[in-house]
């Protein structure tokens, strides 16, 4: 009997979706039978687009964010105390939860939806669930109080998550740069972040190559996109540009689901520092340009950019268009300066492939059936 996998993503950033949609045609390709539910109609849209039916679980949790991608700290508390607390959302979810959970030998919950992290703390269900997240995301979510709550009050906030998530049958922490698979024996693994798997071909032309910008829902600001182009188009390059929050400017893109071909190919990538990009731009060994707001996980990828030495600039969004302009030109060319050529696609293309194979067996190891021991 296949095993069955309920997969739950977040859509709070479109990486999480991303590695659902990876791993269940991985998956499914593999013989499992994978259900994906998601938090948001936007992000059913996203999953739609990767043939990927994902039903909306509840639309109440989300992480909150201004127009120009800062985390709103009050207002994202507020909004996981109003899900947690008030019935007819988390404990509506939970419920909901629970039928799935009966057909089900496995549930992943990428990356902390309240309901599954409750429901991997408690004894009816712990066993079956399986948290994933970014290994940053974590640590942001254990310090979310620090500095903003009295030092104990922080540290016991912060213990007490970690004692939930620690609770489940198993925990996946993921990263960019992340090498060979790693386990504690507890229940705890390490992963390097999956990436699509880009056909081994030639690279276009120098003179054809682009700047792969992908900026996530959350950037909205029209002035951040103003200064993005025009520093891109002083530094003398084309740019492919794909983000939600600004479809209805000329040459933007809601959504492309071959970005990553273009990104393999391209002459650097522009991003926010999310684990997905990151990943991209370390697997296909392209420069990657970094556009940095106040986001406490991706300030943490940032910085794990430079010590692990990815090729890459980081210019900060300060809400001045013209600085933030001359910011990215002078980037983008650092980044071109010092870009060593083609990388090896055929490389870039068998790491992906290993990074994802590493997820299936993992996922379809913890979804087995138990064995019993012998009499």
């Amino acid at each position: 009997m296949p095993q069955r996998i309920l997969y739950l993503a977040t859509a709070d950033a479109r990486g999480h979706l991303m590695r659902a949609q990876l791993l269940t045609h991985a998956l499914r390709e593999a013989g499992a039978q994978v259900q994906v539910l998601t938090t948001s109609d936007e992000g059913a849209r996203f999953l739609a687009g990767f043939g990927i039916d994902a039903p909306v679980l509840s639309r109440h949790y989300a992480v909150q964010f201004d127009t120009e991608q800062n985390m709103l700290r009050r207002e994202t508390d507020r909004n996981v105390a109003h899900y947690m607390f008030r019935p007819e959302r988390m404990l509506r979810d939970v419920l909901r939860l629970r039928r799935r959970f009966a057909g089900a030998d496995l549930v992943v919950n990428d990356s902390f939806h309240p309901a599954l992290l409750l429901m991997g703390w408690l004894p009816f269900w712990r066993r079956k669930v399986v948290h994933v997240y970014g290994a940053s995301l974590r640590h942001a979510l254990e310090t979310n109080f620090k500095g903003r709550m009295p030092g104990p009050v922080a540290k016991v906030f912060g213990g007490i998550v970690a004692w939930q998530i620690d609770r489940s049958r198993a925990r996946i922490a993921h990263d960019f740069a992340y090498g060979e698979p790693q386990h504690d024996g507890r229940g705890g693994h390490r992963l390097a972040t999956p990436v699509a798997v880009v056909d081994a071909v030639a690279h276009a032309d120098a003179s054809q190559r682009v700047a792969a910008v992908y900026l996530n829902p959350h950037f909205e600001a029209p002035a951040l996109a103003d200064g993005l182009e025009q520093g891109l188009a002083d530094a003398g390059l084309p740019a492919h540009l794909v983000g939600e929050g600004y479809v209805h400017r000329p040459h933007w893109h809601a959504r492309d689901e071959h970005w990553i071909e273009t990104a393999a190919r391209s002459a650097f990538i522009v991003s926010a520092p999310g684990m997905a990009a990151l990943s991209i731009a370390a697997v296909y060994r392209k420069p990657i340009l970094l556009l940095l707001t106040d986001q406490p996980e991706q300030a943490i990828n940032a910085g794990r950019a430079a010590q692990l030495g990815l090729n890459h600039r980081v210019v900060v969004w300060r809400g001045d268009a013209q600085k933030f302009a001359r910011a990215v030109t002078t980037a983008a060319g650092e980044l071109l300066a010092s870009s060593s050529g083609d990388a090896d696609a055929a490389q870039g293309r068998q790491a992906a492939i290993d990074r994802r194979q590493h997820w299936v067996a993992l996922l379809l190891r913890l979804a087995a059936p138990a064995v019993s021991p012998a009499p």
